[in-house]
């Protein structure tokens, strides 16, 4: 409000509230550069097998999700933790523990008796264990989509898959003659 417009009475014209700064969604094309980050560390050599081969399971969970994104909700907890685990999470993990001096790192206990390698396996673990499981949902919908058309087939048709059946002649007390090969 200015002076003239308190002299004369007149509310001063509102002010639009500022718009906070937010980072845009991450595209398809920062995951795949961070997975491919990931996928550079992994193949470089300067991990541990054990944290390699966990690392790599978490991004290839990561890849087979992100095609059935739409599947989750594309705005739901699920989603937000893939693209989470691709961009954020699984990098900033491996790269703290790259940060370190690695005898320091493999051999000097930080927390709870555990050092940066055991608690970096640990965090791997864990976001393997969480990926299948979003995976699982992922696919879960799917299925449940194949479950109910089958039982709207089945209602619709009415003919239930019965397993088949093979009819064998009754036995017989008299053993097949053995075929002659010697004959022309």
């Amino acid at each position: 409000m200015g002076f003239w417009d308190w002299l004369t009475g007149r509310a001063a014209t509102p002010q639009p509230a500022p718009v906070p700064d937010v980072d845009p969604a991450p595209t398809q094309a920062d995951i795949t550069a961070s997975l491919a980050g990931v996928d550079q560390l992994i193949g470089s050599g300067t991990l541990p097998s054990v944290v390699r081969s966990r690392a790599a399971r978490v991004t290839a969970l990561v890849r087979k999700t992100l095609p059935r994104l739409e599947s989750l909700g594309l705005g739901s907890y699920d989603a937000y933790s893939v693209v989470a685990t691709a961009t954020d999470y699984l990098p900033e993990a491996i790269g703290a523990y790259l940060r370190l001096p690695r005898d320091w790192a493999d051999s000097r206990p930080v927390e709870n008796g555990k050092t940066p390698l055991l608690l970096l396996i640990d965090q791997l673990d864990l976001l393997g264990a969480t990926m299948e499981k979003i995976y699982d949902a992922a696919n879960a919908t799917d299925a449940a989509a194949l479950i109910t058309h089958g039982r709207f087939l089945q209602e619709r048709f009415g003919h239930p898959a019965a397993p088949v059946e093979m009819t064998l002649p009754p036995p017989t007390d008299q053993h097949p003659k053995p075929l002659d090969l010697e004959r022309p």
